[in-house]
């Protein structure tokens, strides 16, 4: 109710009428407007020139794909016009779908999946074979349920894709490949839009004989009928690169037959003799029968008449188109999206997409999708909203209601040159358009699909596709290294801070440790050259130049190991300890992708085989072998430092360093190296004295007084195994100097990054730098084996200072050379990880 002058009222007749369309709209679309009659018309006049350029290119395209839907040969002569009825029916299907809420394109234009022809006249063959030419009405029946089977499969797919959300999935198939196949159905094209305009049937030229290709070339009535329209399509494409504008196209094509009727009608010529010559369409195909009514096709779906065997054999091919169709509307989808600057849920349009097609399939016709040019274009001419999109669906409908009987009137050369415009486009989109875009394998294969779909078949030619995609992808792959880096060993020093000899030692021995370090996907494709460096490192040549202890593969950056490659490591494993080298995995655990391939053939149980989780780890634990094996081979001395590592090595070298180039080797470095410090030692057993001398000795010549002047300065500490000396930004307490146990320091630089850790054995500094700065710890500190550490206080630091000035000096001259060494260490460590 309301009221007037305090007076109540009926509500009037326009506000019901905008209530009950309110009504209707959100029962249809779920979206909730208030629409009001006046506006409503005015959209509806702004409207009008889209669905009136959207009904012509609806006609357009239904001329002309909807006449070939059905091969023009054997029983299937004569339904071309029964094809343009299923067009229109799923065109109708389709616009209805997307305009009434299953689309977020407000102005979706909906369609006939046109690249699919070729798939639908292989359907067509395979049936007609397999049921014999003798029975016309179990072929036709059949072939139209076969068509029906595939856009029901079609919106099955959709629809699962969509409502699972996994329209992502067909992103990642090769691009390359639905080139290939879009070339190849634009090669079809161009070969059916020649028959076509000579009025041969479909499979003429598949394959073109000798007497074909005589007649195509030498009959100057073939020439006059196929040149014009293969001209035309041509120079309207000439037309399109001067004038971009959307409604040359159509207006085109409608010249095209006013022109021919004025020539026509100046010439006095009979149209039943063009007729009979070819030049317009045969009234009796399609134009006279039951076919001619919109639903003459549902006169010949007779359920009892269709052959399910056959149907069974086609399923080949149902699957190879169904492969097509779900590959176009998430390449459509998102480049609309882009074009008309709207954000779309594609998995919600590959739903709205599921329901047009299983509709489309339950009423008996063909799958169908949104076209992205037909939408572009009917929104650049204000077709952007619903209301317009169903009035499209209406005009379409009506088109449908008139049936198929105007097609007897349309010049053959329109729809010739129609077919030849969309297969001149796709050959170009495959060949001219992807030449500087793609490599040199990416456009042999799309050459290759386009060859092997025009001489063989549509569905050899997307499994050609996808062998020769596989085999350029594993060619491709093989040429990629997989070895980002081989080096030696000393040039791959760990993070543990050790003293000056041991460091020497290490560094000069190393060189019998090689690092390989590899990247990407092993496979057979790539494994080959691993192996052959791997093996190359134990050949004669290079063995007696420089024999190799250890062999460390980083497979940190490795996404995973097939069962080629990680067989191809069991062979190098056995080449490695017949030599006696180890083989160390790491960046790798057991229960990793990689360590579980590794498991799978055995080689990380082997002998000789050794796995850590990082590259430091593993480098740490072949320097501490080194070392064992050095001081193991010393009768007279046991092991003077506790070693760093969470594991202790099982691994034994000779006792006596003898006969072997290796082990000589590592006696004659020792003996450089190790054993002078160890002389020097020997020769005084005071602490910290003996620490001190460990921890500088090889940075400067100190008088022995220097030392022992500043040794009391120094407290001594024990701590447990597991005690934190400091966390990460405590104030510093001082610095300390190891004379046994392990510490353990571990830096996180940013949230981001990974934990770094530093081990600290005897003879080496602890929190130097922080002390003499004064600014706070960057690190955190754990004792890692239980420790003795002489620590010089903050307090003593200054009181040094103040009672012996020169000696300070010296000192601290001391530590920045020591953490000058270690930090270098430690970026050297960083800079190969």
């Amino acid at each position: 109710m309301t009221t007037t002058n305090g007076h109540a009222s009926a509500p009037s007749k326009h506000s019901k009428f905008s209530k009950r369309l309110s009504s209707l709209v959100y029962g249809i679309t779920g979206e909730a407007h208030k629409i009001y009659p006046q506006e409503f018309g005015r959209t509806v006049l702004k409207s009008l020139p889209a669905v009136l350029l959207g009904t012509l290119l609806n006609i357009l395209d239904g001329v002309s794909y909807g006449m070939i839907i059905f091969p023009a040969f054997g029983v299937f002569a004569g339904l071309g016009g029964m094809g343009v009825s299923m067009f229109f029916v799923s065109t109708v299907v389709a616009q209805l779908v997307y305009c009434l809420g299953g689309s977020s394109f407000a102005g979706a234009n909906g369609s006939m999946m046109i690249e699919v022809v070729p798939f639908f006249h292989i359907l067509a063959a395979t049936i007609a074979r397999d049921i014999g030419d003798e029975h016309p009405k179990e072929i036709i029946a059949t072939t139209i349920a076969a068509y029906a089977l595939s856009s029901v499969l079609t919106g099955l797919t959709f629809f699962l894709l969509g409502y699972l959300r996994l329209g992502v999935l067909i992103g990642f198939f090769p691009r390359h490949i639905l080139v290939g196949c879009i070339g190849g159905v634009g090669i079809f094209l161009i070969l059916t839009g020649l028959t076509v305009s000579t009025r041969l049937p479909s499979d003429a030229l598949d394959p073109p004989t000798l007497e074909t290709l005589r007649y195509f070339l030498l009959n100057t009535h073939a020439l006059a009928q196929w040149i014009p329209p293969l001209v035309l399509a041509v120079l309207l494409r000439l037309i399109t690169m001067r004038w971009k504008h959307q409604l040359v196209f159509p207006i085109f094509f409608m010249i095209i037959p006013a022109v021919f009727y004025v020539v026509v009608a100046a010439a006095r010529l009979d149209l039943g003799a063009l007729r009979r010559d070819g030049w317009l369409f045969d009234a009796a195909q399609g134009t006279g029968g039951a076919e001619d009514r919109w639903y003459g096709f549902y006169s010949y779906l007779d359920l009892g008449l269709i052959k399910f065997a056959p149907l069974w054999t086609t399923l080949p091919i149902q699957f190879a188109l169904l492969f097509f169709n779900i590959l176009h509307p998430p390449l459509n989808v998102p480049a609309l999206s882009v074009s008309l600057d709207e954000d779309i849920d594609t998995n919600k349009e590959l739903v709205g997409h599921g329901y047009s097609n299983l509709l489309a399939g339950f009423l008996g016709t063909v799958p169908n999708y949104l076209v992205y040019v037909n939408t572009l274009l009917f929104y650049r001419v204000g077709g952007g909203t619903r209301t317009a999109g169903f009035l499209l669906a209406a005009a379409t409908f009506i088109l449908l209601l008139i049936g198929t009987w105007p097609i007897a009137y349309i010049p053959v050369m329109v729809v010739s040159a129609l077919i030849s415009v969309l297969g001149i486009d796709l050959v170009k989109e495959a060949l001219w358009d992807t030449r500087n875009r793609v490599s040199r394998m990416e456009y042999i294969t799309i050459i290759s699909i386009m060859v092997t779909m025009t001489a063989w078949d549509f569905v050899i030619g997307v499994l050609f596709g996808i062998v020769v995609s596989c085999f350029f992808f594993v060619v491709q792959n093989s040429q990629r290294r997989s070895i980002r880096a081989c080096y030696a060993g000393d040039s791959a020093i760990s993070t543990v801070r050790r003293p000056a000899a041991h460091r020497a030692y290490i560094r000069e021995v190393s060189k019998q440790t090689r690092v390989l370090r590899l990247q990407g996907f092993l496979f057979f494709g790539t494994i080959a050259h691993v192996e052959e460096t791997l093996r190359n490192t134990v050949e004669d040549a290079a063995w007696q130049r420089n024999p190799v202890r250890f062999v460390v593969v980083d497979l940190s950056l490795v996404v995973g190991v097939d069962m080629s490659a990680a067989e191809a490591f069991v062979r190098v494993q056995r080449l490695l300890a017949a030599k006696g080298v180890v083989l160390v995995f790491c960046g790798v655990t057991p229960d990793s992708p990689c360590g579980k391939a590794l498991s799978s053939v055995g080689v990380l149980q082997e002998p000789f085989v050794e796995v850590f989780e990082t590259l430091n780890d593993a480098m740490e634990w072949t320097e501490n072998a080194y070392l064992r094996a050095w001081f193991r081979a010393q009768k007279s001395w046991t092991t003077p430092i506790t070693l760093p590592g969470r594991r202790d090595t099982s691994l034994s070298f000779d006792d006596t360093l003898t006969g072997s180039p290796r082990q000589m080797q590592l006696r004659d470095v020792g003996e450089r190296t190790i054993a002078e410090f160890l002389d020097k030692d020997s020769e005084n057993s005071s602490e910290p004295y003996n620490t001190l001398l460990n921890a500088f000795s090889s940075y400067r010549d100190v008088d022995q007084n220097t030392f022992r002047q500043i040794a009391p300065y120094f407290e001594r500490f024990t701590f447990p195994e597991g005690f934190v000396l400091w966390e990460n930004n405590d104030t510093p307490d001082g610095l300390y100097i190891i004379e046994s146990g392990v510490l353990r320091a571990s830096y996180k630089f940013a949230e981001h990054s990974a934990v770094i850790e530093e081990s600290m054995v005897s003879g080496t500094l602890a929190g130097e730098l922080s002390a003499l700065s004064n600014m706070p710890r960057n690190a955190r500190a754990v004792v890692e084996q239980q420790a003795v550490l002489w620590k010089l206080s903050q307090e003593n630091m200054h009181r040094l200072e103040t009672e012996h000035p020169h000696l300070a000096q010296i000192f601290v001259q001391l530590v920045l050379k020591s953490a000058k060494v270690d930090t270098d260490i430690l970026l050297a460590a960083l800079a190969t990880r």
